[in-house]
């Protein structure tokens, strides 16, 4: 079975100033499997990611995800279209608590509008409800449901990047795309972590990462896309991209196949 195509980005580029940051870059990632964007710094990684979220305006390309356009220009729309993401530095609401930092990332998903909210109708109270029991949903899944009531900033460095990675998922997102998931983690936590991103595949959802750790990246990617200098070098599947001479050169350097 052929696996049809989720997220399509093509000919994006951008500038800033007089500095080209992405020159054509084209990905396509395939439904259901999990991608690598894997380049050294100053490749324009984070530059893409921003672009496709919507964080920066493209000046030109064109986006698509599970078949249907989309406009990154507003990051809402792009939440709503189905493209979740997670930051390199953790950015959490760190006085609210874990239950409540989820609770916020699922409101995008909700239908009351201002007079619900005002006037506590029935059907506000059951969508809260629901808002709620999803939310501790979300924390079970990714294994920190006990740290609910806490506040967030007195998590372990390792459960607040779990407890990110539950807010995106609480928008119902067709891509998480994630930006250093495993930045400042031990070995351990690196193993949790990809046990974890393992099961959001396995349950169908469709992972974009940003990764600097190659060990990571190879064990866990179907594919990845090389950045360097804002040019896409090389895609394809890790034992493709390990022993790819540019990537190589550009990035992995000798000995990593």
């Amino acid at each position: 079975m052929i696996n049809k195509v989720m997220l399509e980005v093509s000919n994006v580029n951008k500038k800033f100033g007089g500095l080209l940051a992405l020159s054509s870059v084209s990905l396509s990632i395939e439904s259901g499997t999990i991608a690598g964007l894997i380049g050294p710094n100053g490749a324009g990684k984070t530059t893409f990611f921003n672009v496709m979220t919507g964080l920066y305006p493209a000046d030109t390309g064109s986006f698509s995800l599970a078949g249907k356009s989309y406009n990154p220009r507003v990051v809402e729309e792009v939440v709503f279209s189905g493209i979740a993401r997670t930051f390199q530095n953790i950015r959490l609401f760190k006085e609210m608590t874990v239950l409540e930092n989820v609770m916020v990332g699922r409101h995008c998903r909700t239908k009351a509008g201002f007079w619900g909210a005002t006037l506590r109708t029935q059907k506000t109270q059951l969508e809260e409800k629901l808002i709620f029991d999803r939310s501790l949903e979300l924390l079970d899944y990714v294994g920190i449901v006990q740290h609910a009531s806490k506040t967030s900033k007195n998590l372990s460095y390792g459960d607040q990047r779990r407890l990110e990675i539950a807010r995106a998922m609480a928008t119902d997102p067709l891509v998480l795309a994630l930006d250093e998931p495993a930045a400042g983690m031990n070995a351990t936590e690196k193993v949790e972590l990809q046990k974890l991103l393992e099961k959001i595949n396995s349950d169908g959802t469709t992972i974009l990462m940003i990764e600097h750790d190659v060990k990571l990246v190879m064990g866990i990617c179907h594919s990845i896309t090389v950045l360097d200098h804002g040019e896409v070098i090389a895609h394809g599947t890790p034992d493709l991209i390990r022993t790819n001479p540019a990537v190589i050169e550009a990035y992995l350097g000798p000995g990593v196949a």
